[in-house]
């Protein structure tokens, strides 16, 4: 930076887009993470959750468990047989399933009565039939591998038929009654479980654990009166809350039919050999059952049907048997993507117009929705909302920023710099974010001057409006050319024409630009002499003709003037020389004479005239030129 010149804030601060992104990227994600902490994006979290699981499918083939209904088509094989009175089918379910070689059978049923006490009511009591009708069912839960179903709730805890349960080994209610119970969120869906229902007992009752859960601690041979269990290498306490890890929609667990172990050949149905060393859960599934729920597979455009209430227990024997377990994004993990997504969208969006900005907030939202897809399928909750709205936010701010401050700046600079180059330079040059310090600063540049020779004699021939008529002709002819190449067109001296190559708009080419356009100038002057003839014809003017010096150097580019007229220029030895260079072009006698440190720059691909040595006045050491002739690339 030259040691004098002075820059504008606003400016500098555009110059460096990346505190201001950082800045905003900062802001969105505190204001993010602040909703995020509160709850408050609970509810679309729960949205892309369920989505992400209804488009997972089916995640794994359930192979611990199997279920067994008590279907449409059990119910129609005892069609005059009320269910309170079927303990000896299942007692024969479960002993055909026990010789089949289930682990362990949980029956997904509140037997809160028994056929006994209901005969005792009715006054039957002493007859033998009364007392021996449940034996055979009373006698398979005394085997150890029967587990029953109850219910807890704050205000009571239901349990068993006193019969059922005094048939119970060692009359332990903990080890063999599951509460059933399935607690949905607040929006009536199923998505969690505990180990213990999270909620306050009296104290003269015993907890019971989750029935899904017992059942996978029988499985595993654990202790169900211990304080914590081991699943996959994972260490569970009884109030810890599950995410439910589903392996499937509806109706992915294998089942049968009760009616299949019924059969007097049961043990000889190949189906049932899929029972041997699974955990079976017994369930209703029939039309009028007050057991189906609301999981994220029902939820959303295509609703698929409610899950009933053992296969969700199922799922999650077969997910606590598996060692599948719904993680959370660890927070370094989750606030690192957030930052990323903050920060690398803000730093586009700083460089972009808006209508490109909405795409590049459309590709945003739809790889943070992948990012939380993947995140599922991995069984990690990643927070999908909590990212969009880290990148909403900071499309906000950054529009909204820069319509409320950068725009009036670009504007400002859109009207100043249009003055020296094309429009679409002056996109360029703001879309880059590398605006230039309009109090100066030292730029390598590629200076370009150029004059008409014999302008003294033409336009003592000539009328003023004439000789106007002729620079305007020939300037618009010019500055396309050089506006073409890139070139900042500075001023025009009389009939010269001052340009800068590599500024305002940096350009590593700017040596090879400036000489391209010196050709092209050459052969526009060229071609101008059939204007000058064609509407001057009787004038007898000197051939028209131009000269141009080219040289490369440092120079200070940047508004320079006075508070009441300022533009932007370039000044230094780099300009002079290439003024001095001009001149010297009669002396050489050609039309294009470039330093060496020019044609060093610009490369090779020239065809190149004499070669000269020239003392420069107003410089030490001389300066060595060349001629220019042509280019290879020049069309």
């Amino acid at each position: 930076m030259h040691n004098g010149s002075t820059t504008s804030p606003t400016t500098k601060s555009t110059a460096r887009p990346w505190l201001r992104a950082l800045l905003v990227a900062v802001i969105a994600l505190l204001i993010s993470e602040g909703l995020w902490q509160q709850g408050a994006l609970n509810g679309a979290e729960r949205f892309y959750s369920d989505w992400w699981i209804r488009l997972a499918g089916q995640r794994h083939p359930v192979e611990h468990v199997l279920l067994v209904k008590v279907d449409e088509a059990t119910l129609s094989a005892y069609p005059n047989e009320p269910l309170l009175f079927w303990g000896p089918r299942y007692a024969q379910a479960t002993r055909t399933l026990r010789e089949a070689g289930a682990t362990v059978i949980g029956l997904d049923f509140l037997f809160s009565a028994s056929p006994e006490e209901w005969f005792a009511r009715l006054g039957g009591a002493s007859s033998s039939a009364a007392r021996s009708f449940d034996l055979n069912f009373r006698q398979e839960l005394a085997t150890g591998q029967l587990v029953l179903a109850g219910m807890q709730t704050a205000e009571e805890t239901l349990l068993p038929a006193q019969s059922y349960l005094l048939s119970l080994p060692d009359f332990d209610t903990q080890r063999f009654i599951g509460a059933a119970d399935l607690l949905p969120d607040n929006d009536g869906t199923l998505r969690s479980i505990y180990p213990n229902p999270p909620i306050p007992i009296k104290a003269d009752q015993t907890r019971l654990l989750s029935l899904p859960f017992l059942l996978a601690v029988h499985a595993s041979r654990q202790s169900a009166s211990a304080e914590h269990w081991q699943f996959g290498g994972r260490t569970l306490l009884a109030g810890q809350r599950l995410t439910l890890p589903f392996a499937g929609p509806p109706g992915t667990v294998p089942s049968l039919s009760m009616r299949d172990t019924l059969a007097p050949d049961a043990l000889q149905n190949p189906a049932l050999q899929a029972v041997r060393g699974k955990v079976v859960v017994l369930g209703a599934s029939y039309a009028g059952m007050n057991d189906a729920h609301l999981t994220p597979y029902g939820r959303g455009f295509f609703e698929t049907p409610l899950m009933i209430g053992a296969e969700i227990q199922a799922q999650v024997i077969e997910a606590l048997m598996r060692g599948r377990f719904v993680d959370a994004a660890p927070t370094p993990l989750r606030l690192a993507l957030a930052a990323v997504i903050a920060l690398s969208t803000s730093l586009l969006w700083w460089r972009q117009r808006p209508a490109n900005g909405v795409i590049v907030l459309s590709v945003a939202l739809i790889l943070t929705a992948m990012i939380g897809y993947q995140g599922t399928l991995q069984d990690l909750e990643i927070p999908t909302a909590h990212f969009q709205l880290t990148a909403l936010l900071a499309f906000t701010g950054v529009y909204g920023w820069r319509f409320s401050h950068g725009e009036r700046e670009q504007a400002r600079l859109r009207h100043l710099f249009s003055r020296y180059v094309e429009p679409q330079v002056v996109d360029a040059l703001i879309s880059s974010g590398d605006l230039p310090r309009l109090g100066g600063e030292s730029r390598h540049m590629t200076v370009l001057f150029t004059d008409i020779r014999n302008f003294t004699t033409i336009s003592e021939q000539l009328t003023p409006e004439e000789v106007v008529e002729m620079l305007n002709e020939y300037f618009g002819r010019a500055c396309a050319a050089l506006s073409e190449e890139g070139a900042c067109i500075d001023k025009f001296i009389g009939d010269a024409i001052m340009a800068e190559f590599g500024v305002p708009l940096k350009a590593d080419d700017h040596a090879r630009r400036a000489l391209r356009a010196a050709i092209r100038l050459r052969d526009i002057a060229t071609d101008f002499r059939h204007w000058m003839n064609a509407r001057f014809p009787d004038r007898k003017l000197p051939e028209f003709g131009i000269g141009i010096g080219v040289h490369t150097g440092f120079a200070v580019a940047g508004n320079i003037g006075t508070p009441q007229r300022m533009e932007y220029t370039a000044i230094g030895d780099c300009v002079n020389l290439a003024s001095r260079l001009e001149g010297m072009t009669k002396v050489v006698g050609c039309v294009i004479l470039a330093s060496q440190d020019t044609l060093d720059s610009a490369g090779s691909g020239f065809t190149l005239g004499s070669a000269s040595t020239i003392n420069v006045k107003g410089r030490a050491q001389p300066v060595d030129v060349r001629e220019v002739v042509s280019i290879e690339d020049q069309s």
